[in-house]
């Protein structure tokens, strides 16, 4: 486009002053055909408005997670879990995403000991000691959206599972650490990969991170177990989740036939799941919702 015409971000600066630079310097790049590297696509970079308002949902996001960390209990059933966080979101501008996208029913995905992702809030699942929970939240404020999950462990947890929880987090971090402006969404994946399988886990492949922001799921899509320097250039303005599973036995999965959301680990050993909305910048990341 011409220099001197509005940038194709919106944020209604000339293209000379905005985004000119990065896209001059995303052609000066050769690309790999057969490392699957590709260029982003404009409509995936934000511009300082968007951002800014993602920054906005993600405060509220992490309020709700805190909430949950206030409130979950030995005793406490899933549902009631999920009615709070509705409450919370209502009341601080927001509004679940997850309830009724693709027909969801609830406010929050809620996923335990077996469970990878998807759990159902149900009055009938009422927490226990031992069992390490997943709490996943996808918050949208006006048109922008903010996602994380965190791992709960109920009274006394067993040493492996305590375990799995605090690798997976490490997993999760180092992918975010690997997630640097002008390398390549592989590398997170390549980091998730080798803490994890280090450890003696596994790492769920038929589901992953995604990109967030003006929309629930976007592109790009984000695998947690990638060959580092391979898919998608990350520039500054990309925001993506960073989510993997680890899991205590094989990398496969099931989903519950019945309710065609829970998603659990075939062998019925443990998982775990920490996740971080994250924006690239010029010099590396900024975790927005945690």
């Amino acid at each position: 486009m011409n220099r001197n015409e509005l940038c194709w971000c919106g944020s209604g600066k000339k293209y000379k002053h905005c985004h000119l630079a990065m896209d001059e310097r995303i052609n000066e790049m050769k690309f790999d055909f057969f490392k699957g590297q590709v260029r982003p696509p404009h409509r995936i970079i934000n511009n300082e408005e968007d951002i800014a308002g993602i920054k906005k949902a993600s405060v509220v996001n992490d309020g709700a997670l805190d909430l949950v960390s206030g409130i979950i209990r030995e005793g406490i059933d899933t549902l009631t879990l999920d009615d709070a966080i509705g409450d919370y979101l209502e009341k601080n501008g927001g509004v679940s995403a997850d309830r009724g996208y693709e027909g969801y029913p609830r406010n929050v995905c809620i996923s335990i000991n077996d469970v990878v992702c998807h759990g159902i809030p149900s009055r009938d699942t009422i927490l226990k000691s031992g069992d390490i929970v997943n709490v996943d939240i996808t918050t949208r404020v006006g048109k922008y959206y903010a996602d994380a999950s965190r791992m709960f462990m109920i009274g006394d947890v067993p040493l492996n599972a305590a375990r799995l929880v605090k690798v997976t987090k490490e997993c999760m971090e180092l992918g975010i650490a690997a997630a640097k402006p002008w390398h390549f969404l592989g590398d997170i994946g390549a980091a998730c990969a080798a803490h994890a399988h280090k450890n003696g886990y596994s790492v769920v492949t038929d589901l992953g991170g995604h990109g967030v922001g003006k929309d629930f799921h976007m592109e790009p899509y984000v695998p947690h177990n990638a060959k580092a320097g391979t898919g998608m250039l990350l520039v500054p303005g990309m925001v993506i989740t960073v989510e993997p599973m680890i899991n205590e036995g094989t990398y496969k999965v099931t989903t519950d036939e019945k309710d065609g959301w829970t998603v659990r680990t075939k062998d019925h050993k443990l998982s775990a799941q920490w996740e971080n909305t994250i924006l690239i910048t010029e010099t590396g990341t900024e975790v927005l919702s945690s």
